[in-house]
């Protein structure tokens, strides 16, 4: 966007307060492209800076993807928790808080594996975690990256 049209009303009124810094976030993200160590520090601080229902759930889904998937690499992804394959996400959690909506979602990219047939659900919205969310939600993030 050119200097002219950044702080037009036009520009202002595409993108809601919300979605224009998870993009700045987005490009701090890339430019400190950091280390594995690094990502996990900031994914768990993302998670501590969460407001307490979504922290509860951000804490729980990243315990779940540690264990069912230590192969993935914690970074955050426009400002939110996300876990990565060779640099690409393959899941990740949104806080209800980070867009204003009623929910949380754990969301799966076009990097995780749960095709199924032509069409296959990729986001999930969530509002508590009991045993059956999270078995289900680890045996989605085991699908995810090709463990069964």
């Amino acid at each position: 966007m050119s200097a002219s049209r950044k702080g037009s009303p036009r520009a202002r009124s595409v993108f809601s307060k919300e979605e224009r810094a998870a993009m700045q976030e987005a490009i701090r993200e890339r430019r400190s492209r950091a280390s594995a160590a690094d990502g996990e520090r900031d994914v768990l601080a993302k998670i501590a800076g969460m407001p307490g229902p979504d922290r509860a759930l951000a804490e729980r889904f990243h315990a779940i993807v540690r264990t069912h998937a230590p192969g993935l690499t914690p970074r955050t992804w426009y400002g939110m928790p996300a876990y990565s394959k060779e640099s690409q996400v393959v899941c990740y959690f949104r806080p209800a808080s980070k867009f204003k909506t009623r929910y949380a979602t754990v969301g799966f990219s076009d990097e995780a594996a749960l095709d199924d047939g032509r069409m296959w659900p990729t986001d999930f919205a969530l509002i508590a975690l009991t045993d059956a969310e999270e078995t289900r939600i680890a045996g989605l993030v085991r699908k995810a990256v090709g463990l069964r």
